[in-house]
């Protein structure tokens, strides 16, 4: 038994990092603790198997003890059973049933990055940086993020409950909150809004995302856009290359849009601009706040390094690092945390963000007014309670980020004529 264990766990282990000792200048070292440390593995899955009161299956304490290790990294690396990468592939589609949030571990809280846009989750009013801390009575705290994924998804129209720790621990909420099916749309919103001032709000960079920017952008310039605000607020990102192919409209050919850097060379790399560029002399605004994470902290890092746009809101979420999906042969995967991402003056994202050059709060809510004046807090929400949430672009006056962006543009407008 302790024989078969130790090859199994042996075999496991080198799947995932004895390529990347072999490259060491330290190899005979490294390799001399890895078998030391294996065999510690392997006795206490010996052990186990010999030992404990009741009857275990290998796969399940192999599949544990990854799950310990890959969490043990970072809050973005996970190790994923074949259901869990099922439903990683589902997200890259855009559909799902669930209530429409994206959720990180941060400081070992299970965290929202964002709330995505006219979903349930949205309307309901939960915040970036809202820390969940029971789903369904369920306490997350050691909760795997695949997991908890799985808890919070499920059939459309059932109810679940998501107890939501807010500013620091000072309330605590709980949300009952109604799935649906989200389809989520790249982009949400393109007009103009006055004196020639076009909006784009991307919800998300997926695939398409350019296309329907660039499709939008041509309606905008029929209308005589003059000037245009980006908005990248609660926009939990996506994909890298969407994200630089948007940035890369507006720089000019072969600018430096985001590196990485990671242990080893390949890992390292660097995106331009490519040499389509179209909106040069466009006056730019970008609107971001603490749900802007990942692509869209891509967007307004390398916009601020080359001072092509004013970035107008709060800091970013800080998601700056970049994960590798690597199958496995059961049909299982890791996600594994392999570089970091940095802006073109080489400042990181990870856990910094991005800062605005103009700091503007958002919108308060009528909880937030409660708070402030030292009301009883609101202990039970649901998706009819908190209308002030989500700013209604038919109504942006009453939006101050917006606001603030649309008079930025106004000036360098009249800056510009009077010049």
């Amino acid at each position: 038994m302790f024989k078969k264990a130790f090859f199994l766990f042996l075999f496991i282990f080198f799947l995932f990092i004895g390529t990347k000792l072999c490259f060491s200048e330290n190899k005979k070292k490294n390799n001399d603790d890895l078998y030391k440390e294996v065999e510690l593995f392997s006795s206490t899955l010996a052990i186990i198997q010999n030992e404990y009161a009741d009857e275990t299956k290998t796969k399940d304490l192999v599949y544990g003890a990854l799950k310990g290790m890959l969490g043990s990294l970072d809050a973005h690396s996970q190790f994923m059973d074949p259901q869990a990468y099922e439903e990683l592939k589902m997200d890259t589609q855009g559909k799902f049933g669930g209530i429409g949030i994206e959720i990180t571990i941060k400081n070992e809280f299970l965290t929202v990055i964002t709330p995505i846009e006219d979903t349930p989750a949205w309307k309901a009013g939960v915040k970036a940086n809202d820390r969940i801390i029971k789903i369904n009575q369920d306490p997350t705290q050691g909760m795997a993020l695949n997991e908890a994924v799985r808890k919070i998804r499920g059939k459309p129209k059932e109810i679940v409950e998501l107890t939501i720790m807010r500013n620091n621990g000072n309330k605590l909420l709980n949300f009952k909150i109604i799935r649906e099916m989200i389809k989520v749309n790249d982009i949400k919103s393109a007009r103009i809004l006055e004196e020639g001032i076009g909006y784009i709000k991307i919800t998300e960079f997926r695939q398409n995302t350019y296309q329907e920017m660039s499709n939008a952008l041509e309606g905008l310039y029929k209308q005589g856009i003059k000037a245009l605000i980006i908005d990248l607020r609660n926009n939990p990102g996506g994909l890298l290359d969407s994200a630089v192919k948007v940035a890369g409209r507006f720089l000019e050919p072969n600018k430096l849009i985001i590196y990485t850097k990671g242990r080893r060379s390949e890992q390292n790399l660097e995106f331009f601009s490519d040499t389509k560029a179209k909106d040069l002399n466009l006056p730019l605004a970008v609107l971001v706040n603490a749900g802007s994470a990942s692509g869209s902290e891509v967007v307004a890092g390398a916009f601020q390094d080359y001072k092509r746009a004013l970035i107008i809101g709060e800091k970013s979420f800080g998601k700056g690092s970049v994960q590798t999906i690597v199958p496995l042969p059961d049909g299982s995967a890791l996600r594994l945390t392999t570089s970091h991402y940095f802006t073109p003056s080489g400042k990181i994202i990870q856990d910094k963000g991005i800062s605005p050059d103009i700091q503007v709060g958002e919108k308060k809510t009528i909880e937030d007014k409660e708070e402030a004046a030292n009301k009883r807090p609101l202990e039970v929400k649901n998706a009819q309670q908190d209308k002030e949430v989500a700013p209604d672009i038919s109504d942006y006056k009453t939006d101050p980020q917006l606001m603030r962006a649309v008079e930025t543009l106004k000036t360098i407008q009249i800056y510009k004529n009077t010049k």
